[in-house]
């Protein structure tokens, strides 16, 4: 897995310790820009906010006219998911408890399915965008991920819609860095993608470097795109 650095108005360039960067060339036949959870929940005055998020809405504006293939993803969660503290009496936010299929952080009331605050940012402007996939339907699991949801075993389609397209290598973008954005990075490299982080077009709900060093452990370097593209 890898992660680049915007660096000018249409370049970027990866970043991974002291590493040279390297050219990166955009494919319109095999690259994808996945733009993840830019929704009014995870911006300022959202039911669960990421601090700066709404910065990103005008990097993947730009950073999408570069793609000729996106993919939108948002969190679309029935009335009393199984992630919400208010399902189990007596926790609050934040807290982690223990599911059939795991750990679970009890998060606030957020993307409720119907509501504004499941909305895709009214800034976000891609109307190239081919899907929307939506993510975390079911009552009972948690998706972070845009490929698989928290069980592990049960497929959101993206990886099959991908293949079926021969979309090989995913570049993505939004919220949050160390969640969503960070477990679809992770698992699109384990379904045997290419993923590369665009990181000034995230933000991160835990500190900055979380994710960071969550990708470093899998193993990145550092490439910069053509700016002649």
């Amino acid at each position: 897995m890898q992660y680049f650095r915007l660096a000018g108005a249409r370049g970027a360039h990866l970043i991974a310790g002291s590493r040279p960067a390297m050219p990166v060339r955009i494919d319109d036949t095999s690259d994808v820009l996945l733009v993840v959870d830019v929704q009014n929940a995870f911006v300022p005055r959202g039911n669960l906010a990421v601090a700066r998020g709404d910065e990103v809405v005008a990097i993947a504006n730009r950073v999408a006219r570069a793609f000729a293939n996106v993919v939108l993803t948002q969190d679309w969660h029935p009335a009393g998911h199984v992630s919400f503290a208010s399902s189990h009496p007596g926790r609050r936010p934040f807290e982690k408890i223990r599911l059939a299929y795991g750990d679970q952080i009890l998060w606030p009331d957020h993307c409720v399915q119907g509501t504004p605050d499941a909305e895709l940012h009214a800034g976000l402007s891609i109307p190239h965008a081919q899907l929307i996939l939506r993510k975390g339907y079911h009552p009972g699991v948690d998706s972070y991920s845009a490929f698989l949801e928290a069980d592990r075993t049960t497929s959101t389609g993206l990886a099959g819609y991908l293949a079926a397209r021969g979309l090989r290598r995913a570049f993505l973008c939004g919220l949050a860095t160390d969640f969503c954005v960070a477990w679809s990075a992770t698992d699109a490299r384990r379904l045997g993608f290419e993923a590369l982080v665009i990181e000034d077009a995230c933000r991160a709900i835990d500190t900055e470097g979380v994710a960071r060093r969550r990708v470093a452990r899998n193993g990145g370097h550092g490439r910069r795109p053509d700016p002649r593209r």
